[in-house]
């Protein structure tokens, strides 16, 4: 296992109701049955509100989740390199949050 897929792993798993999955065939973390982050291309993918989006996608390297690589990229989600691995945790907090209000309303 790479160093960034550890530390994604270590972030997942400190989200207290996070279960681990699968979304795309990619390892994710889930609350209820809805994903809030996955792995991909040793990057971290969070589902992220308004404000913490933009945040995300301003760091250089960040950009919309494209799994399908077709030009369909998925707009609530952001792909963040490991090159900004300190703010992963951040991320990933804001996109439990975001999933478990969801889930309320």
């Amino acid at each position: 296992m790479s160093k960034e897929e550890i530390e994604f792993h270590k972030i997942g798993e400190s989200i207290q109701e996070a279960t681990k999955g699968k979304l795309f065939g990619k390892a994710c973390y889930s609350i209820g049955k809805k994903a809030f982050v996955c792995f991909h291309e040793d990057a971290m993918v969070f589902k992220l509100p308004f404000i913490t989006h933009s945040e995300a996608l301003e760091l250089q390297g960040s950009h919309l989740f494209d799994p399908s690589k077709k030009g369909r990229p998925m707009k609530e989600w952001v792909q963040v390199s490991y090159e900004h691995k300190t703010s992963w945790s951040q991320f990933a907090k804001s996109a439990a949050r975001y999933i478990s209000d969801l889930q309320k309303n």
